[in-house]
Parts: structure tokens; sequence; C-alpha cells
């Protein structure tokens, strides 16, 4: 044990150490011809987009891969894939320029002919293809008109609209939602807002309201409060929703949520306008206090809008009694 330590001494003292070997380098970690990026596609832009990257990436493997084996002696695959890389269609002018010198060159050194046409074929120059710019698609309006209604006419009728062709945007909170009690009534007495909006309940009369609803899921009860006063409450569901009073059984409104960005009432003789929409395919809803349904038809708006007409039935069941704030009936009471 004591003879190799004694050698280190000795060779320490000679002001020499043992040869040891030199550390071998690291192979290269190459990408390798897998995409390594996961592309998703949900649109034809996203489509073009991921074949654009695609390709740009087997241009960088072929371009790269071959002087990876031209560097290791490999002039047989540097070739093989320089070869493949002229052989692209719409091969940009450069790429094509720098790179044929270095294919035929290796071709040469492993001794055989091209295995392609592309190495040995005359440059050709192709101007670079204009990138089409994207429409711009400008917002438009859509028109049109509600007939039915019953007694009560098409007046207050609720009309939007849904995307046939991809998803309905969330709507923007206006933050302007307002009931208005006065002389015993719910003004107006059919209020459009869209989910999320908080609308506020102000009593214009000289005498208490006591406002609730009883349609699930938007059931609320502001309890009892005096002239002068506001309430509020927030409506997170799309659906109808009655507006009763406790006091006052006469009292009757209703607040229609939509879950859209585009939606209008109908005025008294039933024209409605909604404005700021993009072309596209839609469905195009209406409800009306008086019907039972939601009338729906397919309509497509172009870069001139839209025109429709829609009906609304009149065959909603009327309820047997007025509701108080726990479901019981009530006798309406006199004066009030």
């Amino acid at each position: 044990m004591l003879v190799p330590a004694l050698m280190l001494v000795h060779a320490l003292g000679a002001g020499t150490l043992p040869a040891r070997a030199a550390p071998k380098e690291p192979e290269p970690v190459w990408l390798g011809t897998e995409l390594p990026l996961p592309l998703s596609v949900r649109t034809p832009r996203d489509l073009a987009l991921k074949a654009l990257a695609e390709r740009q990436y087997l241009i960088f493997n072929l371009l790269a891969g071959g002087k990876l084996a031209w560097d290791r002696g490999d002039f047989a695959q540097a070739a093989a894939k320089w070869e493949a890389l002229l052989a692209l269609p719409d091969l940009p002018a450069d790429v094509a320029q720098g790179v044929r010198p270095f294919a035929q060159q290796a071709r040469a050194r492993a001794g055989g002919a091209p295995e392609s046409t592309a190495a040995s074929a005359p440059l050709a120059v192709t101007a670079p293809k204009p990138v089409p710019k994207p429409r711009r698609v400008s917002p438009v309006t859509v028109r049109g008109t509600v007939e039915g209604g019953g007694a009560r006419g098409p007046g207050g009728a609720v009309v939007w609209l849904e995307r046939a062709d991809g998803k309905t945007p969330r709507p923007h909170v206006s933050g302007h939602g307002l009931v208005i009690q006065k002389h015993k009534a719910f003004v107006p007495r059919v209020l459009v807002v869209p989910v999320g909006e908080t609308v506020a309940f102000r009593n214009d009369d000289d005498l208490y309201h006591d406002v609730f609803s009883l349609s699930t899921p938007n059931s609320f009860d502001l309890g009892l409060y005096k002239g002068g006063k506001t309430r509020s409450e927030t409506f997170r569901t799309p659906g109808p929703v009655q507006l009763l009073c406790n006091i006052h059984a006469s009292m009757l409104g209703w607040i229609y949520v939509v879950k859209s960005p585009w939606y209008a009432q109908a005025d008294a003789s039933g024209r409605f306008e909604i404005r700021d929409v993009p072309p596209g395919q839609y469905r195009v809803k209406a409800w009306h206090e008086a019907s039972a349904h939601v009338s729906a038809q397919e309509v497509t708006v172009g870069d001139g809008g839209a025109t429709v007409s829609l009906t609304v039935a009149a065959d909603a069941a009327k309820p047997p009694f007025v509701p108080d704030k726990y479901g019981k009936p009530r006798q309406i009471q006199l004066g009030y």
C-alpha cells in the first residue's frame, strides 16, 4: 500500500503528476424533429399560424441538422438533409442560395450523385408572397319589429342576440339599472339588464313599499321602506324576474336578465334597434310578459346589418292569485 504513495511523492518532488485523460465533452442536446411547443388551434387563424410555425421549424431542422452532420464528417447525411431542404416549395431565396453550394459539396464528398435534382437545379428567386391583411369588420345595426303580445301589445318586448357561430361574450354591466315606484306602479313596467347588473329600486311615493320577487333563482326581498328611500338588488342569472309589492297587490313589473351584450326593448309600436353588432351568424330571441315561451330564429348579420321580424305569443297562463312574499294568496287591498 506504500508503493503507490511513494510514487506520488516522488512525482510531486520531480514537479510532475500522473497524466489523466481529458474530460469528454457532452453530446449536444438536439431539439429533434418533433416541434417541442404545444400549439393550440381554436380558430382558422390559429391553424394558419401553427402551419407557419411547423414549416419554419422544418426549415431550421434541415438547415442546422445538415451542418451538424457536416461537422462530424457524415457528408451523406448532410447532403440528404440539405437536398430535402432545397426541395421545399417556395423556399426563401436567401436560404436556397446559401445552402446549395454546401449541398453540392457534401454530395460530392459522399461519393455519389445527388439524390434529387433539387441541389443541381438552377436557383429560382421567388418574391415573397404578400401576407393578406385581415379584413376589418365594423360593427353594424340590427333592426326589426315585434308583433303580438295580446291585449298589452308588443311594447316592452325584450330582444337579444346570441352567437350561432361562436361564443357569445359576457355583457358589460352598465350600472344604471333603475326601477321607480310611482303612483303605486313600477316604472318602467319592464326593464332589461345584463347579467351582473345591480338595479336600484327607488320609492317616489309618499307611502311605504315592500318590493320582492318569488322568481327563482333571482328571488329577493327588499323589505319595507318609505318614500324617498332606495333599495338595491344584483341579478346574476339570466331569465325573467317578476316584481311584486307585499303591500300593494295591484303592482306588477318585470326585469329580464340577458347574458349577451346585444339587447334592446321594443317601443310601443314594436320597433327595436340593436347597435354595435359584429357581422356573423346569430340567434335572435324575444321575450314578452304575455308569452309562455321565448321566440327565436336564425339571422345572418352582414356588413350592412340585418332586419328581422319577430312574433311573440300571448299564451302565458294567468296565475290563480297574486301571492304575498310567502307565496300565499291575498286579497287586493281596497284603496291601494
